[in-house]
């Protein structure tokens, strides 16, 4: 194959050496990499109609980080310019566009092409991938970096689908509804939630927020990057490296409380407990927001404006359970009725079903879905037996519930691109992970889980599989950790073919 990609918008089949599914913070920085090796007959397909994943389909109102914008950014393309702490969605796109110009990466991109199924081809050692519009795409090497947080979860209501309004999910905003004077119920009270619900209270007649579990929150401590600051950050470089490193390990010490320091975790716990008093004025409401589970089981939401939002008379919070929708109302198990208008949803996403839509077809005839069985695994949530010259970025155990997620893209990436070199180095075509790597990296996680917050933390979270309850999203340690376990590629943990 040639070492260069040449893009031809009417050509129905394409060879590449690589083949990148989705044109997030994963898919952009894979491309960066792949192109500073030398490596530049790579594709990168994204489904949407713009590059930046979840931070182009997630335009919900509030719809901002809870990751600090000096870390939730790549290490080697810093920023000097972020106005606030915390970024809004919007500026987390502007950036990741300004990646994608400045490295060039446009040509290799192919907006619109949703990805449908890939199959590994024995005889030729290559995954032949098809796409919704016809594309059949040629690669050497596939790497997933649709990541978990991008198919939208609803609930399992008693008819959902008899609901006449306008109806949709905070990752699917419909912004051609108007709100103002509606009566509008907001199912979920998770992370968009928290974010969007400040915003539309002002401009809505009623709304009625349908809580199931309460969650942990903490102060955002939000504020803007003055003109001098920034000046700062342009002329002085290390103080914004400075200010990054004492992010990341204010944020990496607090994963010492998930993985079972009582003492950090109940000092954790006591800050939301004061923040939640200090922000809610009416006891009893109060007591319908202290969760009853241990901080960290779920994730750790950040707000300064939620809880304020409660204490407004146009707001109702609903903790009893949603016994049916009908056409214009939801009714409670209570046998309560409230007219509805408009329902939104802020249920979160399918994050422990990687791949749902698609189908990844490895050696054997053999789909991913069925080789995982009943749990989901991969090589350092990297790399998967049976599947080969197959990478995923974000994979099984590699989420964060305390730090900058793209800290691990950066590894998972690195780590990629050490198995490529490899590969080259011994001038091999195909590589592979071992059976018995992937089963001990599984059962190291299994015995770490022990012990930490997400297992014994008394809840439910997306962290784990809804069917058999086991954690395979999260990863058990901290940043650092994963860090060295990822640095180098270790030869006896491959196979590699010609």
């Amino acid at each position: 194959m040639s070492e260069t990609f040449t893009r031809d918008p009417n050509a129905s089949e394409i060879s590449v050496e690589t083949l990148i599914i989705g044109a997030g913070f994963s898919g952009i920085c894979m491309g960066i990499k792949l192109r500073e090796a030398g490596m530049n007959s790579f594709l990168i397909i994204e489904k949407s109609a713009d590059i930046g994943g979840t931070w182009w389909d997630n335009r919900y109102p509030g719809c901002a980080c809870d990751i600090p914008s000096h870390l939730y950014s790549f290490s080697f393309e810093p920023s000097t310019e972020w106005t606030r702490m915390y970024p809004g969605q919007r500026e987390i796109h502007a950036y990741l566009k300004g990646v994608v110009e400045r490295h060039e990466l446009a040509p290799n991109i192919r907006l619109n092409t949703r990805f449908c199924e890939a199959v590994w081809d024995e005889g030729t050692g290559e995954w032949l991938a098809t796409t919704l519009d016809g594309l059949r795409i040629r690669a050497r090497v596939l790497v997933s970096g649709m990541g978990a947080l991008h198919v939208p979860r609803y609930p399992e209501i008693k008819g959902i689908e008899r609901f006449k309004g306008p109806a949709f999910h905070s990752a699917n905003w419909n912004h051609s509804v108007r709100l103002e004077g509606k009566n509008v119920a907001v199912v979920g009270t998770g992370a968009s939630a928290i974010q969007f619900v400040p915003q539309i209270a002002p401009r809505v007649g009623k709304l009625h927020l349908f809580q199931r579990t309460p969650p942990w929150i903490v102060p955002r401590l939000d504020f803007a990057f003055s003109e001098k600051w920034k000046r700062r950050f342009r002329n002085i470089p290390p103080t914004r490296w400075a200010l990054r490193q004492f992010i990341f390990w204010r944020q990496e010490f607090r994963v010492l409380g998930f993985l079972g320091n009582e003492t950090i975790r109940k000092k954790a716990e006591e800050i939301a407990h004061r923040h939640r008093e200090r922000q809610v004025e009416d006891p009893k409401i109060r007591g319908a927001l202290t969760p009853n589970y241990q901080l960290g089981c779920k994730r750790v939401l950040v707000s300064d404006d939620y809880y304020p939002t409660l204490n407004r008379s146009n707001v109702e919070l609903v903790t009893d359970a949603i016994a049916e929708v009908r056409e214009q109302s939801i009714v409670t198990e209570n046998g309560i009725e409230r007219p509805i208008d408009v329902l939104i949803y802020g249920t979160g996403f399918r994050a422990t079903e990687p791949l749902i839509g698609c189908r990844v077809v490895g050696r054997g005839g053999v789909e991913i879905h069925e080789a995982w069985g009943k749990r989901m695994s991969a090589y350092l949530g990297v790399t998967v037996n049976g599947f080969p010259n197959f990478f995923m970025m974000l994979g099984p155990n590699t989420g964060l519930g305390h730090n900058s997620v793209v800290l691990m893209i950066e590894a998972q990436v690195r780590y990629a691109m050490n198995c490529l070199k490899l590969m080259k180095r011994r001038n091999q075509r195909v590589i592979e992970v071992r059976a018995e790597s992937q089963a001990r990296f599984v059962e190291e996680i299994y015995r770490r889980m022990g012990g930490t917050v997400w297992q014994s933390g008394g809840c439910k979270s997306w962290y784990q599989d809804p069917t058999t309850g086991e954690l395979t999203t999260i990863w058990p340690g901290s940043v650092v950790a994963y860090l060295r376990r990822t640095r180098s590629v270790a030869p006896s943990d491959y196979e590699l073919t010609s």
